[in-house]
């Protein structure tokens, strides 16, 4: 079996990663209301790295997933409390999935939490993520509260207690 291989974001991975977003969120284009717009959102991945971390997932040399860690007391959505540390864009090529890239990603990002002294660590999904959501629940993030739709998707944001 193939190792996945996780490391740092560098500049020189913006167009991949952005392409790679826009590949993995393709199945679900039927859903969104405004694909153009949401598609615009997510082919820009990278901007992400601005204000977080965004982690790579290697398999054999090639990029197979990336995922954005957005540390506590940094920009995001108004939405979560601003001292939880939270996953953004957890993303994984279509042909790696089901080989424990997208686990190896949120791991990596709780890892980043529990780095940062958080006792809770927070994502948004939606239920229309049908494997990505069971796996978050079994990795032990609860539902917390909905979130705002995005455009016509119902989100929820889910919360992991983190041991101190």
């Amino acid at each position: 079996m193939d190792t996945i291989n996780l490391r740092p974001y560098a500049p020189a991975d913006a167009a991949a990663i952005n392409a790679l977003a826009v590949s993995a969120f393709a199945q679900f284009e039927s859903a969104y209301s405004d694909w153009p717009g949401f598609n615009n959102k997510i082919g820009a991945m990278s901007a992400l790295s601005a204000h977080g971390e965004i982690i790579i997932a290697e398999r054999n040399a090639q990029l197979v997933g990336a995922v954005a860690y957005i540390g506590p007391h940094q920009i995001k959505s108004a939405f979560f409390d601003p001292a939880w540390p939270i996953m953004r864009m957890l993303v994984v090529a279509p042909e790696a999935r089901g080989l424990g890239v997208g686990r190896a990603l949120a791991h990596a990002c709780i890892d980043c939490a529990r780095r940062d002294q958080a006792p809770v660590f927070a994502l948004h999904t939606s239920a229309l993520m049908s494997v990505a959501l069971p796996m978050y629940q079994r990795m032990g993030f609860t539902w917390h509260a909905d979130a705002p739709d995005i455009h016509g998707v119902a989100y929820s944001i889910y919360l992991k207690r983190l041991a101190r």
